[in-house]
C-alpha cells in the first residue's frame, strides 16, 4: 500500500482499515478497499481539493503549500505534469467542453489552465481568498466562494464574470440543486447554511446550527431531499432535510473533517479528516447512520474526492516525514 501502508501499521493497526464488527465486513465485503497510490514527490505542505477528468482518467490535486497543481494520469497511475506559479491553489475543477481547468487561489486570484504543452493559463478574476469552485452545468454557471463573504458567478462560454452573490460571511463547501434554483453555501463564521436562490442571485434563507459549529464540508443527496454537513466542534454529521431545511439528525465522525460525499448508488456517506481517517457510514434509512469503517490514512489527510464513476475515492495524503506526498486509491464495492 506504498506509504500509506507504514502509517496505518505503525499507529493504527490493521483492524482499523476495515473497521470491524458492521455486518457489511462480518460478510467479508469491505465498505473500501486500498487499491493502489500515486507519489508526489517534491510536493510539500497542505493539499486543498481535487477535480476529474472522467473521460481522459486524469485527476487535478490542488497542493496549496507548493503552489502548483498536479496533474496525475490514473491510467499510467503516475504525475502527468505540475502546474506551477499559483499562489496557494485551493478550489479547482474540470470542464470538458473547454478542456480546461479553473482554479481558486487564497492568494486572490481565479485562473484557468488549458491542456497545451506548455499549458495555457489566464487569469479570470483577481478575488481574496478565492477557495471552492462549483459548476451548474444547466446554465453554464461557475460559481467561486471568496472573501469575506461572496460567491463570484461566471459565465462558462466566455469565462467573463457576471457579478456577486453577496453572504454573511466567508463561504466554505456549497452545493447547487440541479432541479431546482436552489444553492446551499456552509458559513462557519456565522454558524449557519445560506440558501441562495440562484436565479434571484440572492440568499433567500438561513438555518443557524445549534450545538455545533465549524461547518465546512457538505453532500447533497437529491433523491432523498437530504443535506449531509460535517462539523468539526464536535465533530459530527448533520442531517437536514434540504427542501424545508429542518435538521433531521446527526451522528458523530472523524475529526478535522474537511471532504464528505455521499454515494446515491450504494445509499452511503464518505467523510475524509485531518485526524487521520475515512469514515464511511450507512446513510439508507434502516441502516440508522451505522459506522461500516473507519480507514487510516494519515494526520492532515483531510481533503479527498469520490469518483462515483469509477468507484473511487481519492485521498490526500501531505508529505510526512522523508515519506513523499501522495494520492492513496480507495474502490468502492460493486453492487450484486
Amino acid at each position: 500500500m506504498g506509504n500509506i501502508r507504514a502509517i496505518v501499521i505503525g499507529f493504527c493497526g490493521w483492524a482499523a482499515v476495515m473497521g470491524g464488527g458492521s455486518g457489511a465486513h462480518a460478510e467479508g465485503t469491505p465498505a473500501l478497499r486500498h487499491v493502489g497510490a500515486v507519489p508526489l514527490p517534491g510536493v510539500s505542505g497542505r493539499i486543498d481539493h481535487l477535480a476529474i477528468d472522467v473521460d481522459n482518467q486524469r485527476l487535478f490535486v490542488a497542493a496549496l503549500g507548493n503552489g502548483s497543481v498536479e496533474v496525475i494520469d490514473l491510467r499510467a497511475g503516475t504525475r502527468s505534469r505540475s502546474v506551477k506559479g499559483l499562489k496557494e491553489p485551493q478550489g479547482l475543477i474540470y470542464l470538458p467542453s473547454l478542456r480546461k481547468a479553473v482554479v481558486a487561489s487564497g492568494g486572490g486570484s481565479v485562473v484557468s489552465f488549458d491542456d497545451g504543452a506548455p499549458p495555457k493559463t489566464d487569469t479570470l478574476a483577481a478575488l481574496a481568498d478565492a477557495d471552492n469552485v462549483r459548476f451548474d452545468s444547466g446554465a453554464g454557471r461557475l460559481y467561486v466562494g471568496y472573501g469575506g463573504g461572496a460567491l463570484a458567478v461566471f459565465d462558462q462560454a466566455h469565462m467573463r464574470r457576471l457579478g456577486d452573490i453577496k453572504l454573511p460571511g466567508h463561504p466554505e463547501a456549497f452545493a447547487l440543486h440541479s432541479s431546482t434554483a436552489a444553492l446551499y453555501v456552509n458559513v462557519p463564521a456565522t454558524k449557519s447554511i445560506v440558501v441562495v436562490d440562484r436565479l434571484k442571485g440572492r440568499v433567500v434563507s438561513t438555518i443557524t446550527l445549534k450545538s455545533v459549529e465549524g461547518n465546512y464540508p457538505m453532500a447533497l443527496d437529491e433523491a432523498g431531499d437530504r443535506l449531509f454537513v460535517g462539523t468539526r466542534k464536535p465533530a459530527r454529521v448533520v442531517i437536514l432535510e434540504a427542501r424545508n431545511t429542518q435538521v433531521i439528525g446527526s451522528f458523530p465522525c472523524v475529526a478535522d473533517a474537511d471532504d464528505l460525499f455521499y454515494d446515491g448508488v450504494r445509499d452511503r456517506v464518505y467523510v475524509t479528516g485531518g485526524a487521520g481517517f475515512v469514515d464511511v457510514f450507512d446513510a439508507s434509512e434502516a441502516g440508522k447512520h451505522l459506522r461500516l469503517a473507519h480507514v487510516a490514512t494519515a494526520p492532515g489527510a483531510r481533503t479527498s474526492l469520490w469518483v462515483p464513476e469509477l468507484r473511487r475515492l481519492f485521498v490526500a495524503v501531505p508529505r510526512q516525514g522523508s515519506a513523499d506526498a501522495s494520492i492513496e486509491i480507495f474502490e468502492a464495492p460493486e453492487l450484486p
